[in-house]
């Protein structure tokens, strides 16, 4: 079992779960069960998983699960950038947002690495 608190991943999931919120709190009301829901669900999975993964036992299984927070991060991005092209949100708030994800599955596909080795 690791601490998944003293990992910067973490660190940044929880950036991005925050950026989030913030980024979707001024989407339309008719997006409140539709966009907004699945870019916070998508959000909330990124550190979810890196802290489920941190309480299995084995290697493997934290793999499987950062994986996991990687295809979330990946999923909120499409959708964030879909919600630029629709012209929802802030712009600059859902690029920046975009900009730490690319950085957080970066650091996860370095992670998953360093527990292959």
């Amino acid at each position: 079992m690791r601490n998944p608190y003293k990992l910067r991943i973490t660190d940044t999931a929880f950036s991005i779960a925050i950026k989030t919120y913030e980024a979707t709190s001024d989407f339309p009301a008719a997006e409140r069960f539709g966009l907004v829901t699945q870019m916070r669900r998508a959000a909330v999975s990124i550190g979810s998983n890196i802290a489920e993964g941190c309480g299995r036992r084995t290697h493997a299984q934290l793999v499987n699960f950062l994986n996991y927070s990687s295809a979330s991060a990946s999923e909120l991005e499409f959708q964030s950038r879909l919600a630029m092209q629709l012209g929802m949100g802030n712009a600059s708030q859902l690029t920046e947002l975009c900009e730490l994800l690319a950085s957080e599955r970066k650091m996860l596909a370095t992670f998953v690495r360093q527990l292959a080795d």
